[in-house]
């Protein structure tokens, strides 16, 4: 690749990457993904009975209380 096809292509890139960040800067923080979904599924039946089966999931997991299933 000559010299001059190399500067074209940084000068490409630069404009693309400098299209990018004007982007960015134009969105700007916002809120975070959970806070934007917070309530999207507030009495959803499917969603509480998913919620308590993690739960009941995560407690199985617990070797403290399995070993007190024994006493």
């Amino acid at each position: 690749m000559s010299p001059t096809e190399l500067e074209k292509r940084v000068a490409t890139l630069e404009k693309e990457l400098t299209k990018l960040k004007n982007k960015v800067e134009t969105v700007g923080p916002g809120k975070p993904w959970w806070e934007r979904i917070t309530g999207t599924f507030e009495k959803d039946p499917v969603y509480e009975q998913a919620m308590k089966l993690g739960k009941k999931y995560r407690q199985a997991l617990d070797p403290r209380k399995s070993s007190r299933k024994g006493k």
